[in-house]
């Protein structure tokens, strides 16, 4: 069984961590941002609590486990 997601994590919190961990901004549209490395897009609501389903959506689209998170949380 996989570790739970971390909740209370704000979009910004999450946006630096991909940055940490080599992801590029490409471009911000209202409320979310998009970024990419190499094959991998991955958009993030830039709101100040993520649900556990957002978080988990967006750690399938960066291809990162919670420990991948954790690392470049910081």
């Amino acid at each position: 069984m996989s570790p739970a997601v971390p909740t209370g994590l704000s979009g910004a919190e999450v946006a630096k961590a991909l940055e940490r961990g080599g992801f590029g901004h490409v471009s911000t549209r209202g409320s979310h941002a998009k970024y990419r490395k190499d094959d991998r897009t991955v958009i993030v609501p830039l709101h100040r609590s993520l649900a556990p389903g957002t978080l988990r959506s967006i750690l399938r689209q960066a291809d990162w486990s919670v420990e991948d998170l954790g690392d470049f949380l910081r």
